[in-house]
């Protein structure tokens, strides 16, 4: 990334025609202080305090005028504002009791005219699997850093309408999810997200934006869904069984990292031969379609003996 791409932009430029409605520095730490909020590492809150990087996130996701936008862990509003602005649409799910009471009342306050355009859900997005309102086709989100892969990967097996993403995630795991085969990094995220989706780094994100500020730097990860699935007879739990397997032992060979997945490892460098896929191989060097066909090709269950 470029030094500018890194660096916070102006926070006191605002779009012609609603040089209010977006949270500022001040406006973020006043509400903070009126609900008595303290943001916590527990729950992985840093707010965004900057309302130029939230239009840059915007930007960014190609948000359409027509679309339903989910965003998780709203927290005080900041993107919320931002996404009214642009989408037909928003629903936010936000698990903690005072953040969830709040934001009806900031959407009102700030942008009256959207108010017949927003939908909260109070909840923890992992329990969520149903949303108010037209099925969204967007999800864009500053995700907490302790449960960001595991709540992306949830919304998108949850609401397949979703076609494009765009998440804030903690650098390390942006570029996680965005590693491809033979990266260092490329690993479960990897391969479970490029199972729904094309995959991407889309910018950096400064620290100074934040309050408070965070000890590590922020990255931006497009997912665009595939138009068409994986092709493969394997279930996504066969596939993503073959994944964690070979991954939990990653430094191993995929004949024995595989061993226990496949009942044995003859059996596991039998299904690896039968995929087209060297036994010696190791899982960080595999596409998810290599991985489908290792699921494919799983040996039958030894029967017990009577």
């Amino acid at each position: 990334m470029s030094t500018a791409e890194q660096q916070p932009e102006n926070p006191s430029s605002s779009t012609p025609g609603t040089p209010d409605a977006l949270l500022g520095p001040a406006d973020i730490r006043e509400l903070a202080a009126a609900l008595g909020v303290r943001p916590t590492k527990q729950k992985g809150q840093n707010f965004v305090i900057d309302a130029n990087t939230v239009r840059r996130i915007v930007r960014t996701a190609e948000v359409r005028p027509d679309d339903v936008v989910v965003e998780v862990g709203p927290g005080l509003g900041s993107l919320t504002l931002a996404l009214l602005e642009a989408a037909d649409r928003v629903v936010a799910v936000e698990i903690d009791d005072i953040l969830a009471a709040a934001l009806p009342a900031t959407i009102e306050a700030r942008m009256p005219a959207k108010m017949d355009r927003f939908a909260l859900v109070h909840s923890d997005a992992m329990l969520v699997t149903e949303l108010p309102g037209p099925p969204p086709t967007a999800l864009v989100a500053n995700l907490p850093y302790n449960v960001a892969v595991p709540v992306l990967l949830t919304m998108l097996d949850r609401f397949p309408t979703i076609e494009r993403t765009l998440v804030m995630v903690q650098a390390e795991v942006a570029d996680r999810l965005a590693a491809e085969p033979g990266n260092k990094v490329y690993g479960v995220p990897s391969v479970k997200a490029n199972w729904y989706a094309h995959v991407k780094r889309a910018g950096a994100i400064g620290r100074k934006v934040f309050w408070p500020a965070p000890n590590v730097d922020s990255g931006l990860v497009s997912l665009v869904r595939r138009t068409e699935p994986i092709k493969t007879t394997a279930s996504k739990a066969e596939v993503f069984a073959v994944v964690d397997a070979a991954f939990a032992q990653r430094r191993k060979t995929l004949r024995a990292a595989l061993a226990g997945w496949a009942g044995s490892a003859a059996g596991a460098e039998a299904a690896l031969v039968a995929a087209g896929i060297s036994p010696q191989a190791r899982g960080e060097s595999l596409t998810v379609e290599e991985f489908a066909a290792i699921a494919e090709h799983k040996p039958a269950a030894e029967r017990p003996a009577l």
